[in-house]
């Protein structure tokens, strides 16, 4: 990797074949995504409102459709080598809707990297009595978490190595303690000791909780060897943190009689592992400000025509993020944040019947990746991409019945689809690109 590589981290390019990781590394980063304190919160919430066998059934139903979307914009990811922003000018988007895409994940996932520092300084804060203060503890965990981005997705794999293990030896001593204080099969068949929570809401639970990212599994899927990698990656992944780490959760809930995450922790493996588990949560802020930075670069290219390095953007947007965090503002900002993150499913559905079914600049991309380079040429912006992406919009804001977010993604995906047929475009972008350089 050169030296520019090693902070720019292949954002305007693609990931050569050298610079791609094991399949362990990416499942690491990929567990350390849904192995986060947000995630002990949704099991917990479950476990509260759901007897074990409705939330084991909830959980896989949410399941399913988080590995669906992210095994398949996983495997586009890694064929190509190019991060979601990217790689969503050859899907559907092209080179000024890819921009919005850049503008969307950028703008919700600071905020989100800025809400995640609070709770995790907060914790720190705690730990060592208020001894340094919440602003101070904020800006050092912010600058501590923009420092690891700024190195790259090798140095998001290094960190995942660390609290991965370490969130998981907590869980395993917490659902220790529990079972050695009560008997497993009572708690699998005990009654949930909340108000009732409907199978339909706890899947739309699961599935909305992780859906930005499964469609931004490109970002990490770009550093696998081959779709079988993927695969693995994405299956483990989802299923070791929803389905283990959900489950763990409804059991704790069900022990100690609250949905109430700190209490849970507390009772159950003590400060210390309060301490751990809340500095997990780096495990997910560094993914949120990682895309965030991929995003920016894709955006800053398609509008302006300048490259930026990577690691420059993640320092400005890091320091951005944590200050908005030591102001304590971001909380007030929080429904606006949940706003752009309904604009985020349906960019799935499009870029999947794009690559997978309309195949329309196959050709391009394939010769492009046998010469290692981006294709030359990406249309403006499609109009029809737009119109899909507003109705999946709309669909997954206002459709209450089922999974929003899934709501969402198939309007979109189904509108697009049928737009592209009826309007005859849904031929390889060859044949334009043949007119311009001809």
């Amino acid at each position: 990797m050169t030296r520019k590589n090693s902070t720019d981290d292949f954002s305007l390019s693609r990931v050569p074949a050298e610079a791609r990781l094991p399949m362990w590394e990416v499942l690491l980063v990929r567990i350390g995504a849904l192995t986060a304190l947000s995630q002990f919160m949704l099991g917990a919430a479950l476990g509260y409102g759901m007897t074990f066998w409705q939330a084991f059934w909830a959980t896989m139903l949410g399941s399913v459709v988080l590995e669906i979307v992210s095994l398949l914009m996983g495997i586009a990811g890694a064929k190509e080598g190019m991060s979601t922003s990217l790689l969503a000018r050859w899907t559907g988007f092209g080179k000024y809707g890819s921009s919005i895409i850049g503008a969307v994940i950028s703008i919700g996932l600071i905020g989100w990297f800025g809400i995640q520092n609070a709770v995790f300084a907060k914790g720190i804060d705690e730990a060592l009595n208020g001894a340094l203060g919440f602003p101070l503890a904020a800006t050092l965990t912010g600058l501590f978490v923009t420092a690891i981005v700024i190195f790259g997705f090798k140095w998001l794999s290094w960190t995942a190595k660390i609290a991965v293990p370490g969130f998981l030896a907590v869980v395993g001593y917490g659902i220790y303690k529990v079972l050695r204080d009560h008997s497993l099969v009572e708690l699998i068949h005990s009654p949930h000791p909340g108000p009732s929570l409907s199978l339909g809401v706890a899947a739309t639970m699961v599935a909305g909780g992780f859906m930005i990212g499964a469609v931004i599994t490109p970002d990490m899927s770009r550093y696998c060897r081959n779709g079988k990698d993927v695969f693995w990656m994405t299956l483990i992944g989802t299923f070791v943190g929803e389905l283990g780490v959900n489950m763990i959760a409804v059991l704790m809930a069900h022990a100690v009689g609250s949905d109430d995450v700190v209490t849970i922790i507390l009772q159950t493996a003590g400060w210390l592992g309060a301490a751990i588990v809340i500095f997990a949560t780096v495990k997910i802020n560094d993914l949120n400000l990682y895309s965030a930075s991929l995003g920016l670069s894709n955006l800053i290219d398609s509008v302006f025509n300048k490259k930026v390095n990577r690691g420059l953007i993640t320092l400005v947007i890091g320091i951005v993020g944590t200050i908005l965090s030591v102001l304590g503002i971001l909380e007030k900002f929080q429904n606006f944040l949940v706003f752009l993150g309904v604009w985020i499913p349906p960019i799935a559905g499009i870029m999947v019947v794009d690559y997978f079914v309309l195949k329309r600049n196959r050709k391009l991309l394939n010769e492009s990746r046998l010469q290692g380079r981006l294709p030359e040429y990406s249309e403006p912006v499609n109009p029809i991409t737009l119109i899909s992406w507003a109705l999946g919009f709309v669909a997954g804001y206002f459709i209450k019945f089922g999974i929003p977010s899934l709501n969402s993604l198939l309007v979109s995906a189904i509108v697009y689809l049928i737009g592209m047929k009826i309007f005859n475009t849904s031929k390889q972008i060859n044949l334009e690109t043949n007119n311009n350089f001809n």
